[in-house]
């Protein structure tokens, strides 16, 4: 389908840490929930395989970005950062971060058909995807701030206050920053 190319394009833009990439892609879709995630519980995307359908949406509006803004920044590092910044969403093998909501009343009612998984160890999901990622490619500093702050200034459900960044962010930051809420909000949720 449409999404299985455009994932696989963007897959091919990674040649220098190609190895690397290629061995956390393959762990991600053989071990994990990747393939299957939602991006959330209840707002962009909280439908089975929404995590990645707003992975590379963000990573093509972080490319065109780049072109416009900042194209001496690598492209592969924008594919790499934008393409896994909410890798931590997946949880680890075997133990998924979001789960089917069992509770037919916030299905139903409040539109909430899915849950965090109680059994997960609480960290906060950007946190947690600089350490997946970070165990097959060696990132560059830019690439692990973009991902461990790519929320914005916002804390995030008690996990990183982003403020330590603020006036501090590198450009790939900047740019993942504004893809992220771009995708979200505009190409997903169809804000005006």
């Amino acid at each position: 389908d449409d999404l299985t190319g455009r994932y696989e394009a963007l897959k091919r833009k990674v040649a220098v840490r190609h190895a690397e990439f290629g061995r956390f892609i393959d762990f991600l879709e053989r071990e994990t929930s990747w393939l299957t995630s939602p991006a959330s519980t209840r707002y962009h995307l909280n439908v089975e395989g929404g995590l990645l359908a707003h992975s590379v949406g963000v990573a093509e509006t972080a490319l065109r970005l780049r072109h416009l803004l900042a194209p001496d920044v690598p492209e592969e590092s924008v594919v790499i950062a934008a393409l896994f910044h909410d890798v931590g969403k997946i949880g680890h093998p075997g133990k998924p971060y979001y789960m089917q909501n069992d509770n037919l009343w916030e299905v139903r009612s409040r539109g909430i058909p899915f849950r965090v998984n109680p059994e997960i160890i609480a960290m906060n999901s950007a946190v947690r995807g600089v350490c997946l990622v970070s165990r097959f490619i060696a990132l560059t500093e830019e690439e692990a701030q973009a991902i461990a702050a790519h929320d914005g200034l916002y804390p995030v459900h008690g996990g990183v206050v982003n403020l330590e960044y603020h006036q501090r962010e590198c450009r790939l930051l900047m740019l993942l920053q504004f893809a992220d809420k771009w995708t979200a909000a505009v190409q997903e949720e169809g804000r005006r």
